[in-house]
């Protein structure tokens, strides 16, 4: 069993990398559209048609991509001024505690989030203009959910200690 934790902890890696680039792509795609849609407007006088909603779906991706990669590197913002004053017991039982929690919180997040995209995804759920399909996002959106547990899971077992590097 521990031979194999590398190469678990090294796939799960690779997927929050993936994961990253996915929000990168989607942050690199809401800056085209909102750029040809300014040009469009303009040189045109015609607005580019589903920009917002191109710009909403991708914001949602990069922020849903993003939530891994931002807990694997331990870049949330962390108020740490009473947990500091705490004795090291108590704050190795605080921290597990508060992991334990997240890692609830995530995996409870995920269910319902595919419970919500089975709903929008038999109910024909569509996008204001371009009436694309909105349950792949929120599918999406579970799997970051989902990708959290396993980090917040190595953040358990080796505290202070990020994932990946930035």
């Amino acid at each position: 069993m521990e031979r194999l934790r590398p190469v678990w902890e090294r796939g799960i890696r690779w997927l929050v990398l993936g994961w990253g680039v996915l929000a990168g792509a989607a942050v690199v795609g809401m800056i085209a559209v909102t750029v040809v849609d300014v040009v469009m407007r303009s040189l045109f006088r015609h607005p580019l048609t589903g920009a917002y909603d191109l710009v909403k779906v991708q914001g949602l991706l990069a922020i849903a991509c993003g939530l891994p990669y931002t807990t694997a590197v331990k870049g949330h913002i962390a108020v740490e001024f009473v947990f500091q004053k705490l004795s090291r017991r108590s704050r190795v039982v605080v921290d597990t505690l508060c992991r334990l929690a997240g890692i609830a919180l995530w995996l409870v997040m995920a269910w319902q989030m595919v419970v919500y995209a089975e709903s929008a995804r038999r109910s024909g759920e569509v996008t204001l203009t371009l009436q694309l399909p909105v349950y792949p996002i929120i599918y999406a959106m579970a799997v970051s959910c989902v990708l959290v547990v396993p980090v917040k899971l190595y953040h358990l077992f080796h505290p202070g200690k990020a994932m990946i590097k930035p």
